[in-house]
């Protein structure tokens, strides 16, 4: 049940973050990107800790005691992907985006974005299958 729960908070804070929290960067002017973005980042941080340590408690708690089945190894799996995705792409881009939202960062963003957000529909989806076992 803990996985269940973690996958599915994960899951509804990415589908915040695609669809209200990123497309509002397109709207910030240019003259305020510097500091919307550094809000932005210290604000969402805390929550970023918490929704992945419940993540990461949740998974290793599944993978050492069990059921370990493919519903729980799958959502296991694809919850590492978001979070490797946004240790090794999402987050190094953040901190590269300039106060011209340099476009290459921001395309390699929203795509590593778009893989978190199917990883943790597929994460949330798995886990419940994994309960029905």
């Amino acid at each position: 049940m803990a996985l269940v729960v973690a996958t599915s908070v994960h899951a509804g804070f990415q589908v915040v973050v695609t669809f209200l929290v990123y497309p509002a960067f397109g709207g910030v002017p240019l003259d305020h990107w510097s500091r919307y973005h550094s809000d932005h980042s210290r604000r969402i941080t805390g929550i970023v800790v918490l929704v992945y340590a419940g993540l990461v408690g949740a998974s290793a708690w599944v993978m050492a005691a069990g059921p370990r089945n493919a519903g729980t190894v799958t959502a296991v799996a694809v919850s590492t992907l978001a979070v490797l995705t946004t240790a090794f792409v999402a987050a190094p881009a953040h901190g590269r985006l300039s106060p011209d939202r340099g476009e290459r960062d921001l395309v390699r963003l929203i795509r590593a974005d778009r893989v978190r957000l199917v990883a943790a529909v597929i994460a949330a989806g798995a886990a419940v299958a994994g309960l029905a076992v």
